[in-house]
């Protein structure tokens, strides 16, 4: 089931949350929803999950217009808050079963449903613990939990990971590309390397609107055109290094990394054998080379550089 957002415009008061935005996240992909603070994540979760309702625009999961009919809308949507909202008085299966009958689950398959989330979700151990007694790792575990326990065809996790230790974020990480294999799944994040591990696409938002839309190696090879390698001379002075290096063949535009060091970011043309030209302008200059590796363009710049220039 596909979640479709059309031309979605959300204002708080005077204040224009969304800009008209638009995008898609198709059946079995996980995307990654990505901005700054206050660039209108969560405003437009809350409002594909019929929390907020829009100004204008149109959201769709499935067939269904979630502003038409949210009651069935949300029947296909799990959906897990930052704040993740949990009864820290209850016991772990106390609180999947209320939160199973308030999804309408047959009463039936209460258990059995509950079951299959304590087994996926890594809960065995946990089942008869006081919620306010878990470690955050499993209380995020929780309310995933809660999310799925009505077997939705949609997943939508705002800051799954926030306040989790590393090895917590690699456990969340793992069951949600386990999940994302049979769901469509939608999910806000500030930790963009786990993004670019988790995620199959990513749209960026920065002050209510899209700026960005694609893979990750889709994004880099649009911004950051070009071979990209860095380089380290240790027997010239940085000024003769960039005197010289203006003209080694093939190179597009090069930048001082740490001058102490004598440490240069270079880009290349492509389609070239730019490393071998690397190499053969260092033997030819007489320079010392230290250092020849290429560089490999992170989500975190290709988001500083959208971010910065919207």
């Amino acid at each position: 089931m596909n979640i479709t957002v059309k031309n979605l415009t959300r204002y708080y008061g005077p204040v224009l949350a969304v800009d008209n935005i638009s995008f898609e996240v198709r059946h079995g992909e996980i995307l990654g929803f990505l901005g700054p603070n206050g660039a209108g994540k969560t405003t437009t979760m809350k409002v594909i999950t019929s929390y907020l309702a829009p100004n204008k625009g149109q959201i769709l999961v499935g067939d269904i217009d979630v502003e038409e009919s949210p009651d069935i809308a949300r029947r296909h949507i799990g959906y897990l808050p930052e704040n993740n909202p949990l009864y820290q008085d209850m016991f772990v299966v106390d609180f999947l079963r209320y939160m199973a009958q308030l999804a309408d689950v047959p009463a039936e398959k209460i258990s059995k449903r509950i079951n299959e989330m304590i087994d996926v979700c890594g809960l065995q151990e946990v089942k008869h613990k006081r919620i306010a007694h878990l470690s955050k790792g499993y209380q995020q575990r929780v309310g995933l939990a809660q999310a799925l326990i009505h077997d939705p065809e949609i997943l939508i996790l705002d800051e799954p990971t926030t306040g989790l230790d590393p090895r917590q974020i690699i456990e969340i990480r793992e069951l949600i590309k386990q999940i994302g294999k049979e769901k469509t799944v939608l999910l806000s994040s500030h930790i963009l390397a786990e993004v670019e591990a988790t995620c199959d696409r990513v749209v960026i938002i920065n002050k209510g609107k899209i700026i960005a839309d694609g893979t990750s190696s889709d994004l880099r090879s649009q911004l950051f055109q070009g071979q990209h390698y860095r380089i380290q001379i240790a027997n010239k002075k940085l000024d003769e290094v960039e005197t010289r290096i203006k003209h080694l063949p093939n190179m597009i535009n090069y930048k001082v990394i740490d001058p102490g060091q004598n440490i240069l970011s270079l880009q290349g043309k492509t389609d070239t054998d730019f490393a071998r030209d690397i190499f053969n302008f260092a033997v030819q200059e007489g320079w010392v080379l230290t250092l020849l590796s290429p560089e490999q363009t992170k989500l975190e710049d290709i988001f500083i550089q959208l971010t910065s220039e919207n």
